[in-house]
């Protein structure tokens, strides 16, 4: 893998990504532009701001790795690894060490995200008063997630232990111009982090637009908002946020199932009518990092990662959900989600929402904008299946699992928040957390490393 040097000194890239904003030609030599002489219009916040969703959507974080790698930790009974990256093996067999090279570009490629979303921020004032709202609400949109991924893989589990005292990533919230020993931030704790990003996602729901073309809208920062409650066991918030979303009726769920994952003979396609938030990819841009990985070579992928007929048992006859789940040329079964190449990457989309405000009104025995057993049958009919009369907290998961099975990283994050094993770890088992990386450690004496490492 390719090594990158710590993260505290990505302003300096930071600072080259934006040398193309600076319109006078300066013949002086310099090894980086100052901040004030590269963001200098409206323009280049908005420059700035693309360059922060070009971070996002890299393959370590967004753009795929967010997903695949916490899965890759939770899925042994369920799939077949035959991949040869070694630092993807070690995720596998849950014995990765803290020089795991995948490990080490999550945290560098986010918080490249993060600088250049605070680059945005620190820079308002130079953006149109009819832009600064929704530039502003973008850029905390992004760091949010980024700093949502980043306690939850770094960290331990809200629900492990005392949030207030563990662990989670170090809060950078404003642009890193030189590196000395304030760059060398501690961590927070889990607690401290959690509340970084609602804030963010609270104040990027209340400043984004309805519709804002692909980029994140309001409700791109609601339905984040409802994954990251029901994450921290707050299904008070978890369902009032999931039901902003579904009451403003801006999404519709795809009919049927298997159109919500498009594979047009290899070509971009636009977002849904489901997709709250995807990382766009285009033949022009790179591919989908999912489909490396999950498609076979039939379908431009590396085909590391086989689907075991036992997962399949667990639909029901008629569940069209199962039939994203293909056969090769090699008669080896696949995940058909992600068969194009240039596929967007779906960070969120309607039907979580469904099943977030199904689970949370369960928990609280409330019925917020619908029953329970109603949010279900509204899964269950795009799915090709009949109505159920009354749910439990056990159906209501089970339909979570089938639904966005592979999506989310779900398979590791659920296990952790639902308290279950995975494999035979218990869900706060040391293990199934990322190590701090350790030419972090060694780069920034106020590290601490995670426990086990």
């Amino acid at each position: 893998m390719k090594k990158f040097r710590p993260i505290y000194i990505t302003a300096l890239s930071t600072a080259l990504l934006l040398t193309a904003c600076n319109k006078q030609l300066d013949l002086k030599p310099f090894q980086q532009i100052e901040q004030d002489q590269a963001i200098l219009t409206s323009t280049d916040v908005q420059i700035t701001l693309v360059g922060a969703y070009n971070r996002l959507g890299l393959s370590d974080v967004y753009g795929g790795g967010a997903f695949f790698e916490p899965d890759l930790m939770a899925t042994q009974s369920i799939i077949d690894w035959q991949g040869t990256y070694q630092d993807l093996t070690q995720m596998v067999s849950q014995t990765i060490p803290n020089d795991n090279g995948f490990v080490a570009n999550m945290w560098l490629s986010s918080y490249q995200a993060v600088n250049q979303a605070n680059n945005v921020i620190a820079n308002l004032d130079k953006a149109e008063a009819a832009q600064k709202d929704r530039m502003e609400g973008e850029a905390k949109f992004i760091r949010g997630i980024v700093y949502f991924n980043l306690v939850e893989m770094y960290g331990k589990s809200y629900n492990d232990g005392s949030p207030a005292t563990n662990p989670g990533v170090p809060i950078v919230l404003t642009p890193t111009k030189v590196v000395d020993e304030t760059s060398k931030v501690s961590r927070a704790s889990v607690e401290q982090t959690y509340q970084q990003v609602i804030a963010d996602l609270t104040d990027a729901e209340a400043k984004l637009p309805a519709s804002n073309s692909f980029y994140a809208n309001k409700y791109s920062a609601a339905g984040m908002l409802a994954r990251v409650y029901l994450q921290k066991g707050d299904y008070t918030n978890a369902a009032a946020a999931a039901n902003r979303v579904i009451s403003a009726n801006k999404f519709s769920l795809v009919n049927p199932y298997t159109d919500e994952f498009p594979y047009p003979a290899q070509v971009h396609v636009d977002n849904t009518t489901e997709d709250l938030f995807a990382v766009q990819v285009t033949p022009q841009q790179g591919t989908n990092s999912m489909n490396t990985y999950y498609a076979s070579a039939d379908d431009s992928g590396r085909g590391d990662i086989i689907v075991r007929d036992n997962f399949l048992a667990e639909f029901e006859p008629d569940d069209e959900r199962a039939e994203v789940y293909t056969l090769d040329s090699d008669d080896v079964l696949r995940v058909g989600k992600f068969s194009n190449v240039y596929g967007n990457v779906r960070v969120i989309r309607l039907a979580e929402m469904y099943l977030i405000r199904a689970e949370a009104n369960f928990r609280l025995g409330t019925a917020l904008g619908a029953t329970p057993t109603s949010d279900i049958n509204k899964i269950r009919e795009r799915a090709g299946l009949n109505d159920v009369a009354t749910v439990t907290l056990a159906s209501i998961l089970k339909e979570r699992r089938l639904e966005l099975a592979f999506e989310g990283g779900f398979f590791l994050h659920d296990a952790k928040r639902l308290k279950q094993n995975v494999g035979a770890l218990p869900y706060n088992s040391p293990k199934l957390v990322f190590p701090i990386p350790l030419r972090e450690i060694n780069a920034n004496a106020n590290l601490t490393q995670n426990e086990g490492y």
